[in-house]
C-alpha cells in the first residue's frame, strides 16, 4: 500500500475523533473578532444553495471523465467557491495537481484572471501583479507548497488570501503549516483541519483560529 493511500485511510479512520476533539470550536463560539466571526458564520458555515452548485456538479462529472482530474471533496470545493465569492479577487492562482477545484474557483469570479501551475516552472506571473487568491492543493509535496508560498507572499496585499490544502496530511505538512502560521508576513489564520487559511491584513491583530469544519 503506497503512502498516499495509507494517509488517506488513516485520516478517514481518525475523522470522527477529530470532529469530537474540535467540537467546541464550532459556529464561531467564543470568537470576539468581528472579522473572524463574520467569516466563520457567513462563509465557512454558510449553507445557502448557490445557483452555480448544480451546474458545477454537472461540469465536474465531465472533467473527471474526460481529463481524469483530481476530484477533491464537495465540502472543500464549495468552500473555495464561497471564499472567492467573498474575497472577489482580481487574480486567482492555483498550484499543484489538476483538479475540479479550478471549476469552483473560476465560477465564483469569472472575470478574475486565473492561472494554474503544476510546479514552479509553470508559475508565470506578470510583473507587479498582486496575488489576491492562492490555492495550494498538493499536500503530497510540501516542498513545492513552501517554495510557491515564498514566491507568492512577495505579491500579497492586505486583501490577499492563501488557502493551503492538506495541512494535517502528513508530519511534514503539519510542520509546514505551523511555520506558515508563524511567518511574520502572515496575519490572521484559520485551521479547518482539511485546509488552512492565511490572511495578510496586518492592521488586524494576529490570531490563530481553530474551526470544527
Amino acid at each position: 500500500m503506497n503512502d498516499c493511500l495509507m494517509n488517506h485511510l488513516l485520516l478517514c479512520l481518525k475523522r470522527p475523533f477529530i470532529w469530537l476533539s474540535r467540537f467546541r470550536y464550532r459556529c464561531g463560539y467564543g470568537v470576539h473578532s468581528p472579522f473572524a466571526f463574520n467569516l466563520i458564520t457567513n462563509v465557512i458555515y454558510e449553507k445557502l444553495p448557490y445557483y452555480a452548485y448544480r451546474s458545477l456538479a454537472s461540469e465536474q462529472k465531465k472533467k473527471l471523465k474526460e481529463c481524469g482530474w483530481y476530484k477533491g471533496t464537495r465540502k472543500i470545493n464549495r468552500l473555495l467557491f464561497r471564499l472567492v465569492n467573498r474575497v472577489q479577487p482580481a487574480t486567482i492562482v492555483e498550484v499543484g495537481r489538476p483538479s475540479v477545484s479550478s471549476l469552483y474557483l473560476q465560477s465564483a469570479k469569472p472575470s478574475a484572471g486565473y492561472l494554474f501551475a503544476s510546479d514552479l516552472s509553470e508559475l508565470f506571473l506578470d510583473t507587479d501583479v498582486p496575488i489576491d487568491f492562492l490555492y495550494l492543493n498538493d499536500c503530497r509535496n510540501p516542498v513545492l507548497v513552501k517554495e510557491v508560498f515564498e514566491v507568492c507572499v512577495q505579491r500579497t496585499t492586505p486583501k490577499s488570501l492563501f488557502v493551503v490544502y492538506g495541512i494535517t496530511y502528513s508530519r511534514q505538512m503539519r510542520t509546514l503549516w505551523h511555520e506558515l502560521q508563524n511567518d511574520e508576513r502572515v496575519g490572521i489564520t484559520f485551521d479547518l483541519y482539511d485546509v488552512g487559511l492565511l490572511f495578510f491584513d496586518k492592521t488586524k491583530i494576529k490570531q490563530h483560529y481553530m474551526i470544527n469544519f
